[in-house]
């Protein structure tokens, strides 16, 4: 295949679990045949369309634009014999955020896959090497499991990867109240919401599958669908636990804020409490108006200073006998 070619790579799927690589003229003629093969297809190629609608013409134009679409959710339609199945996967491309997730769209039936990606998806390289090792697929439902395997299994680690982070913020936020750990509790909050809006549909989309009458899909292909579903379940939960987990953190962290606060706060207080009386009798003393006592005693200025720390030591004695501190 050219560098620049639309097809990314195409195989025969043999009984076996075998890929057999097809190239050129091979691809279309074994999309039209009765064997199972599958043809990988690159979204952004401007060929991608015309060979959809020259090679699979039997497919709705809504169903090909979907396929094609720049953005899509998880969701399956049912198409004659076949179905469109849209999926989304974790982004571990280099520099990629996980939750940016990528989409993978199918058409499917008992002789033909047909994938189109706009970005590189791990668990599609997951297929072809099976294939290629001979512990691929054997049919179209084990191709669909599988897939849907790889995609769903590869979400764990970043799973685990939040709820280190949370256990990490909530073991440093009795040593550190920071604002930094307010900013980090949202972007993870952020994080959460982003892969429940893309995972919770996946869920719905393994229960119509396990449910699906489909000729191609057994009751064997339905029991993995079911454990996806299972594990999709798993992970909504966790991902509400987590974030129910993020909650609790920030309401801690801001009663520790407001805790500090407050007592700051109330130090201030004290402190005026007793120099505000001070400052009272010290801007009595010093108005420029005849009569002021001790103006002529050159020992007035220490009179009034000891009077003063008398006073101060008078007023915090006062706030012990209160329990004010």
């Amino acid at each position: 295949m050219d560098k620049g070619d639309f097809v990314l790579f195409s195989y025969a799927i043999e009984k076996n679990g075998q890929g057999k690589p097809l190239y050129g003229k091979d691809v279309q003629k074994h999309v039209k045949a009765k064997s199972l093969g599958w043809v990988h297809l690159d979204a952004y190629h401007d060929e991608t369309p015309e060979w959809l609608r020259e090679n699979v013409s039997y497919l709705d134009d809504t169903i090909i634009d979907a396929l094609l679409a720049s953005e899509t959710r998880p969701r399956v339609t049912f198409h004659e014999k076949g179905a469109m199945v849209i999926l989304r996967g974790m982004n571990f491309n280099q520099d990629a955020d996980p939750e940016d997730m990528i989409s993978i769209r199918l058409w499917i039936d008992e002789s033909r896959i047909i994938s189109v990606q706009r970005r590189p998806l791990k668990a599609v390289e997951d297929i072809k090497n099976a294939l290629e090792n001979g512990h691929g697929p054997k049919d179209s439902g084990t191709f669909l499991a599988m897939l849907c395997g790889f995609l769903f299994t590869r979400m764990q680690p970043v799973l685990s990867d939040i709820n280190e982070q949370v256990d990490e913020i909530e073991e440093n936020i009795l040593e550190d109240s920071s604002p930094e750990i307010r900013q980090n509790l949202g972007e993870l909050r952020k994080k959460i919401i982003i892969f429940k809006r893309y995972i919770s549909p996946q869920k719905d989309v393994m229960a119509i599958l396990r449910n699906s009458d489909l000729n191609w899909l057994g009751d064997n292909h339905a029991k993995l669908f079911q454990e996806n579903y299972d594990r999709l379940t798993r992970y909504i939960e966790d991902f509400d636990m987590v974030r129910e987990r993020s909650q609790i953190i920030k309401e801690e962290h801001m009663a520790l804020v407001s805790d500090r606060m407050n007592k700051n706060m109330y130090s201030l207080s004290i402190i005026a409490g007793i120099f505000l009386p001070l400052g009272f009798i010290t801007g009595l003393l010093g108005i420029n108006v005849g009569g002021m006592p001790g103006v002529d005693n050159e020992n007035a200025f220490m009179i009034v200073s000891i009077a003063c720390v008398f006073c101060g030591l008078g007023f915090i004695g006062l706030f012990k006998l209160l329990k004010w501190i």
